[in-house]
């Protein structure tokens, strides 16, 4: 069985949750990023975290799975409820946009809007 070895005060808990300490980077978003199988010299890389950070992550993670999964779980259906209200407060002007008709010139653009967001779409429910 691997020891797991916490890094002392790389994750700490703010108003915000669990979260890198002097970012503004949680433990949910690195989650996000691992789910969707990045490995962690990338999101290392992108999050622009040290070797400690990194690895401090992933051992809190690691040795306090079950609460840091409850937790974002929490987090995802708080994310999905904020953005089904938001949809609806804001479906009339995305209506009133949508028939708008293209601006001269941006035919071709708006094709390949629309078929880069209907990928998108696909891809995001695909999990």
């Amino acid at each position: 069985m691997k020891k797991i070895t916490t890094i002392p005060n790389v994750v700490i808990r703010t108003s915000r949750g669990l979260t890198i300490a002097g970012t503004r980077i949680t433990l949910y978003t690195i989650m996000d990023h691992l789910k969707a199988e990045w490995p962690p010299h990338l999101i290392q890389g992108w999050f622009g975290l040290t070797n400690l950070q990194i690895q401090g992550v992933l051992d809190y993670i690691e040795a306090h799975q079950e609460e840091v999964q409850v937790e974002y779980q929490q987090v995802l259906r708080e994310a999905k409820e904020t953005e089904r209200y938001w949809r609806e407060y804001n479906r009339e002007h995305f209506a009133r946009v949508a028939a708008l008709p293209p601006k001269p010139g941006q035919e071709k653009i708006r094709a390949k809007l629309k078929a880069r967001k209907m990928k998108w779409t696909q891809n995001q429910y695909a999990f």
